[in-house]
């Protein structure tokens, strides 16, 4: 990627159902997302980030009958919580598409199910299986684990209707064929394997319909059979090109789809089969060009547990930014859970890793940095001087040049814990050299030229790690990288610097006024519970 490269990325979550509240999986892959958009902006990218709501499913009808109010009013309510997530979580999207309220996806769905209809990929039949309403999907008998949907741990229905089915089998090789050779890259490895597994197995067609009466008078009607509503995996998967006026073949569409050159969808582990083969399949059907890439991430567990809204095993996240802050969950989420890998929170590891990595490593280094450049230097930061404590501030130096290319190496790969672990790599390594030059004892003998000048260089190197360490920091944790590049005298974390330049070593001017702030992250202590025991969950 050149340093200024300003042509389009498209880059979407998954679109959750509304049967229910936000919870901290989502949170996950929502910053996730954000980090991943967040950073090819920083790299010049002209970026669309989208996401939205998935409202036309059997399950947000079934919460709205459980309390009694219209499925209208039950997804109009709870699709504002996700929405009112942006600010909480510090979201950058660009976009939010609600499925069920907007003409532009219902039009886009329909524009769809024609051009697949118009490749004769829909016929009639009937069918009976076995469907998790939780999952809104059919299992195999031998897909089931105990006779229990393997992700909600419930029995599915048996369910026998004449439904609309897509040719799924017809594009088998085609499938195989373009994610064996990357040409729709699904990332890990681990998850293209897992889907080349699937599609060697045999591909069935499936279902995309659903009876009027099942749905209860709830979806999009299929074109040409009002009798039908077209089925919920259908109608959200083409959200990602219906919010860009699809419908229309408008400007959105051909520069974020059609022309793009990098077209992005993050998605959990759960949903890999809808995104990763029947979606592909449906768009080859359609002639409409496919996804460039599929990032399939982990879940987040709950001491040891899955979070799901169906086992009430979940965690608001709001919770805990309103307590904790968001920077300190942003970096939970994006530092302590592999994003390719499952991961678990616990209260206590949360606290920990605030303590230990923000406080102590990132907020202590940038608290006695500009504490000693008031002290020693009136506010000002001092110029380094050539020679003077080069051998202490080689281990520092070097992890400095490599920060740009280590995070640029794992943003590729949307590694978002070993682009952080690189930036952290830098802090460990301010924080050792500050021991080893020890300013505040060379302060008491800086009547010495020899000793002067390695003052002002140890304060200078450790203000420079700050400022690389900011500008670095800036996809991820973006309030944080503010805060420490205001502290160090700069407006904001960018500075008007592209990549290269932001990650070059010794852009921090000498003589720039220092701002020495409050406390930066305040160490945390565990809640204690009301029987006045400490809770690590």
């Amino acid at each position: 990627m050149s340093d200024r490269d300003a042509t389009p990325y498209y880059i979407t979550t998954a679109i959750p159902y509304v049967n229910g509240v936000p919870h901290m999986g989502h949170a996950l892959e929502y910053t996730l997302t954000d980090a991943i958009a967040r950073y090819q902006r920083l790299r010049g990218r002209d970026v669309r980030f989208q996401t939205g709501t998935d409202e036309n499913s059997l399950k947000n009808v079934q919460a709205a009958e459980k309390e009694g109010i219209p499925t209208a009013d039950l997804v109009e309510r709870n699709s504002q919580r996700f929405l009112d997530l942006r600010a909480p979580l510090g979201l950058s999207f660009d976009d939010f598409i609600r499925t069920s309220a907007e003409p532009r996806h219902a039009e886009g769905a329909r524009r769809l199910w024609e051009a697949c209809a118009l490749h004769d990929d829909f016929y009639r039949r009937s069918y009976e299986g076995l469907y998790c309403i939780g999952c809104e999907q059919f299992y195999a008998p031998d897909e089931l684990v105990d006779g229990r949907c393997p992700t909600h741990f419930t029995v599915p229905e048996t369910v026998a209707e004449e439904n609309w089915f897509f040719r799924l089998s017809a594009y088998q090789d085609a499938l195989e064929a373009l994610i064996e050779s990357d040409t729709l890259r699904i990332a890990p490895p681990s998850r293209k394997n897992e889907v080349l597994s699937f599609i060697r197995r045999g591909l069935e067609d499936f279902s995309v319909s659903r009876s009027e009466a099942r749905a209860k008078g709830w979806g999009i009607r299929v074109p040409g059979d009002p009798g039908q509503v077209m089925y919920v995996w259908y109608d959200a998967l083409s959200n990602y090109i219906t919010a860009l006026d699809y419908a229309g073949d408008g400007p959105a569409y051909r520069r974020w789809w059609a022309e793009c050159p990098d077209r992005v969808h993050i998605v959990g582990k759960d949903i890999i089969r809808f995104h990763c083969i029947y979606w592909p399949a449906m768009l080859l059907s359609a002639g409409v060009p496919l996804p460039t890439e599929i990032f399939v991430h982990g879940f987040i567990t709950l001491s040891g547990g899955k979070m799901s809204k169906s086992t009430g095993n979940v965690l608001d996240p709001l919770d805990l930014v309103g307590t904790y802050g968001l920077d300190s969950l942003r970096y939970y989420l994006l530092r302590h859970i592999r994003s390719t890998e499952d991961g678990d929170f616990t209260m206590e590891r949360f606290v920990a890793a605030h303590n230990a990595d923000l406080a102590d490593q990132l907020g202590n280094l940038l608290r006695r940095t500009t504490s000693m450049i008031n002290r020693y230097y009136g506010g000002r930061v001092p110029a380094t001087v050539d020679g003077a404590l080069d051998d202490e501030s080689a281990p520092l130096v070097e992890a400095a040049a490599v920060l740009g290319d280590r995070v640029a190496a794992a943003m590729a790969d949307y590694l978002n814990h070993d682009a952080l672990e690189a930036i952290w790599t830098v802090l460990a390594e301010a924080n050792r050299f500050l021991v080893v030059a020890e300013p505040w004892q060379l302060a008491k003998r800086r009547d010495d030229p020899a000793i002067e000048a390695k003052l002002a260089t140890s304060l200078y190197v450790a203000a420079e790690a700050l400022r690389l360490v900011a500008y670095a920091l800036q996809p991820f944790l973006p309030t944080t990288a503010d805060a420490v590049a205001r502290q160090l005298g700069l407006p904001d974390a960018r500075g008007g610097l592209t990549w290269v330049e932001g990650t070059a070593w010794g852009r921090l001017a000498p003589g720039t006024a220092v701002a020495e702030g409050g406390v930066l992250f305040p160490k945390l202590e565990l809640p204690v519970s009301d029987d006045g025991e400490t809770s690590a969950s």
